[in-house]
């Protein structure tokens, strides 16, 4: 099933897009060349952070991957590349290179430590990428949830994120369900972590995830915020049914709770940054990772 805004216009492909591409760049686009030489540091590289420093280098990038013990959890990053970052530690603030991009991949918390750190680095002249969850909007009765909603205050991180966005222009992601190579969906289904229901859910797989980080680096003006899903919310029910068709696992037991989900809107990070999802289609990607499950040939 495509995306819900699979309807944007492939630029690439238009009939006049070879003579812009030779027109003289604006102040923009000086911009945007400006931000990719400088590097880009993953603060708490984890499961999203191995996608993100695989893809960066990929494109060409200068970027060092953050953890508490670097030794220990970056293996798949180049010894050079490794740095020592702790949020409540100010002396390894210090190892973060000046004039850096920093994707924030951690909660935001405590508030008053994230503030502080924000402080610092944009002192250095750093810009901040950070990536939130959906969580941040409030369930509705129905209809589309977007960038329009208002988030939920009340719950420590999003107050954080928020402050980080308002006070010191941070580009905040709020991410849907994340899966991909190590975590399959239907994996979910055959451990008796999901039951068959009419709640909604919402998913963008991991390498999309961080495609669009580093276009948002590139695109998105500071102090903006973007929903990230692959922008089709289906009930678990439906994906439970595919999963008893398609690849023959036990359907599992039905919940009539009364929590209904979200569904989410992705046109607005779709459309701003001009992104092409890559994994547009669960069930196609479902079947990448039953063939390949840990993404060896992706």
């Amino acid at each position: 099933m495509p995306g819900a805004c699979s309807f944007l216009p492939n630029l690439a492909s238009a009939p006049h897009f070879e003579s812009l591409r030779s027109d003289p760049p604006n102040l923009a686009s000086i911009a945007r060349m400006e931000r990719t030489k400088q590097p880009i540091v993953i603060l708490g590289a984890g499961y999203t952070g191995k996608f993100l420093y695989r893809l960066a280098r990929k494109q060409g990038e200068t970027v060092f991957a953050t953890s508490r013990w670097p030794e220990n959890h970056l293996s798949f990053t180049r010894p050079e590349d490794r740095l020592a970052f702790d949020l409540h530690r100010k002396e390894t603030w210090e190892s973060l290179p000046p004039q850096s991009q920093l994707i924030w991949c951690f909660p935001a918390l405590p508030a008053k430590a994230a503030s502080a750190f924000a402080r610092h680095m944009t002192s250095q002249k750093c810009r901040f990428l950070v990536l939130g969850t959906t969580s941040a909007f409030p369930r509705l009765g129905g209809g589309i949830i977007d960038e329009t909603m208002e988030v939920d205050l009340a719950k420590p991180r999003t107050q954080s994120e928020e402050d980080l966005r308002k006070i010191h222009g941070a580009i905040v992601l709020r991410l849907a369900g994340l899966y991909g190579p190590g975590r399959n969906v239907l994996d979910w289904i055959r451990k008796g972590k999901i039951f068959s229901s009419e709640r909604y859910v919402n998913l963008i797989h991991v390498e999309d995830v961080a495609g669009i980080c580093l276009k948002a680096l590139t695109h998105a003006p500071p102090g903006s915020a973007y929903i990230v899903s692959d922008g089709v919310p289906r009930r678990w029910s439906e994906i439970c049914t595919m999963a008893v068709r398609r690849w023959g696992i036990p359907r599992p037991p039905h919940s009539h709770g009364k929590d209904g989900g979200k569904q989410l809107s992705s046109c607005k990070v779709l459309r701003e940054l001009n992104y092409q999802l890559r994994y547009p289609d669960l069930y196609e990607a479902l079947d990448i990772l039953e063939q390949d499950p840990r993404g060896t040939h992706s």
